[in-house]
């Protein structure tokens, strides 16, 4: 398998958000991200740059009722995309795990590109919320985009006294993890099934 021409463009409409997901697996850093929600900004920026991808993520959601929908469909759409680019999923190391610090903070994210979405998220968060974003949105993100995605993901902040810290150590844990289970090893898909 390439690995050029890995790419997603997933848009998603409902009366509650609208979003567009333009995606490069393989990207150089190039990322716009506006969800108006400026900490999940911050956090799919760091998503995209730490996992190689150039990604521009535009919504727009019905922020005046909470920030839930918002988030969730942003996490829908760029699953979406990634298992868009990820085609048959042939020619990727598929499994990866990773750990990230942020001062105090350290997170662990263990991936299976398998098709089979499952999350666990176990981030021991203890603020209601940070900037706009709620804390328990966070967990919720990375469930949905292991839904669309097709990912079994794992993901635990082992430790941590600032929740800021614990959300970003997770999801900088998420993205290294990614970027290496999306990265191209051979050919052909990686599975005894032949399939994922």
């Amino acid at each position: 398998m390439s690995n050029t021409g890995r790419t997603g463009s997933v848009s998603r409409s409902t009366k509650e958000t609208s979003l567009a997901v333009e995606l490069n697996l393989d990207g150089s850093g190039r990322l716009q991200v506006e969800t108006g929600v400026g900490f999940l900004d911050h956090m799919i920026t760091a998503l995209g740059f730490h996992a190689g991808w150039d990604l521009t993520l535009t919504a727009k959601g019905d922020l005046e009722v909470d920030d839930h929908h918002t988030v969730e469909d942003a996490a829908l759409t760029l699953g979406a995309a990634v298992a868009q680019a990820l085609g048959d999923r042939g020619g990727i190391r598929r499994f990866a795990h990773a750990y990230a610090p942020l001062d105090e903070a350290l997170a662990r994210a263990v991936v299976d590109v398998s098709g089979r979405p499952f999350c666990s998220a176990d981030l021991g968060l203890r603020r209601e919320r940070v900037g706009a974003l709620s804390c328990e949105n966070v967990p919720h993100f990375f469930s949905s985009l292991a839904q669309t995605a097709g990912l079994t993901l794992h993901v635990d902040v082992l430790r941590g006294a600032n929740d800021h810290h614990r959300i970003e150590a997770a999801f900088k844990a998420v993205a290294l993890a990614l970027r290496d289970a999306l990265s191209v090893r051979g050919e052909g898909v990686p599975s005894t099934k032949g399939v994922l």
